[in-house]
């Protein structure tokens, strides 16, 4: 059950648009808690390699699902999270194309997603959460108080992950990653669980012009409007 009374800011979007890097801003200025969905479904990948289980088999997976030993935890020195897997610094595996590629082939199964579904909304704790994701806005916080859908373009997204890859010493073409990108975005978009999608009342931003300083500005200007429609509402 979703606890009540706790602000929400969901950011959902494809790869490469900047929405976890927004939501880490985000939940930093305003002091909330942060759920990084799609490394779930990452760890969950990362788990199955290493316990030999086939992507496809749902049942086993979702057995996993129920007894992933993950943490997260803040690295102050760096100003980053650090992801653990079974006591196992895993921070720049998840990362990797390969981890991606396998968190959109598990996203797939519907049972998979229904497992991880409460270990999600257990991320929900006062003063207020922000969740980036891809289904955070339409499935996983549907009530939420600001929902923020960006977009940008696939080029634009693949020059943006091959300099990030480049810079941690990856040997990565930009045709690769923009072939990479696009079978990921159609394996999101026309799974039939949860599909990538904007909510209805979703504000969409296209970051394709835009430096992470003008997102930020906007989407806290949207929240601004939003917390005091928030506060209000809660007014005895």
């Amino acid at each position: 059950m979703i606890k009540k009374n706790i602000p929400v800011i969901t950011i959902d979007g494809p790869s490469g648009t900047g929405k976890g890097t927004i939501s880490r801003l985000v939940a930093q200025e305003l002091g909330f808690h942060f759920l990084d969905s799609g490394a779930l479904y990452r760890l969950l990948g990362l788990a199955a390699r290493h316990h030999s289980i086939p992507l496809d088999d749902e049942a086993a997976l979702v057995t996993l699902a129920g007894h992933l030993d993950i943490q997260f935890t803040f690295d102050s020195e760096h100003q980053k999270t650090d992801i653990f897997l079974e006591g196992e610094r895993v921070t720049d595996v998840v990362r990797s194309e390969l981890s991606g590629k396998d968190a959109s082939i598990v996203a797939i199964l519907p049972a998979v997603r229904q497992a991880l579904m409460n270990r999600q909304h257990a991320f929900l704790e006062p003063p207020g959460l922000v969740a980036d994701g891809r289904d955070m806005g339409t499935v996983i916080f549907p009530g939420a108080e600001l929902k923020i859908f960006l977009t940008a373009s696939l080029n634009e997204r693949a020059r943006r992950r091959y300099k990030q890859l480049k810079g941690k010493g990856n040997d990565v073409t930009l045709e690769d990653l923009q072939v990479v990108l696009s079978a990921r975005d159609a394996r999101d978009k026309q799974r039939e669980v949860a599909p990538l999608l904007p909510a209805d009342d979703a504000v969409q931003i296209d970051t394709t012009e835009l430096d992470i300083d003008a997102v930020f500005i906007r989407v806290m200007s949207l929240w601004n409007n939003c917390s005091m429609k928030f506060k209000e509402s809660r007014v005895v």
